[in-house]
């Protein structure tokens, strides 16, 4: 990570702790395109919330923890995943396009210990399962997920 991307994303992170913030046109002071702030969003793990009727941006550490994770990962599933399907050592989830890389970053970020990893492009999401894990049951609680909230 470059020195000006580190210095940037530290000055949201801190933004985004001090107070509400409800837009990504406020860029810490860096001059950046809307994309960078994007990409800056989500590799920090900002994720946009409702509070107090206002959409805003908040980080994990504001939102309690694995419960916050456990129930992100509930509501990007029930509105993001399409399909889940195992194939071969792989789980493969589709999304609309544009959107696999969200439902990645809820599962990395919940942390579950079956899972061993993730790879989103576009629109579809491989899901690598840990050796302790059956793949079987791994699909049958992510396709759960999918109709829980």
């Amino acid at each position: 990570m470059t020195d000006i991307r580190s210095r940037r994303q530290r000055a949201i992170a801190e933004m985004l702790r001090e107070g509400p913030v409800r837009s990504q046109d406020d860029s810490a002071g860096f001059t950046v395109t809307q994309a960078t702030v994007s990409r800056d969003l989500e590799q920090i793990g900002a994720v946009k919330v409702k509070r107090g009727g206002a959409l805003g941006y908040s980080l994990p550490e504001q939102m309690g923890g694995s419960d916050w994770a456990a129930g992100r990962l509930q509501r990007i599933f029930a509105e993001w995943v399409h399909s889940v399907e195992p194939a071969g050592s792989l789980i493969v989830l589709k999304t609309p396009p544009g959107s696999a890389h969200l439902v990645a970053l809820a599962l990395d970020q919940a942390r579950l210990s079956e899972i061993a990893g993730t790879i989103a492009g576009d629109d579809t999401l491989f899901v690598a399962v840990s050796n302790s894990a059956s793949l079987e049951d791994v699909a049958e609680r992510l396709q759960s997920l999918t109709r829980a909230y």
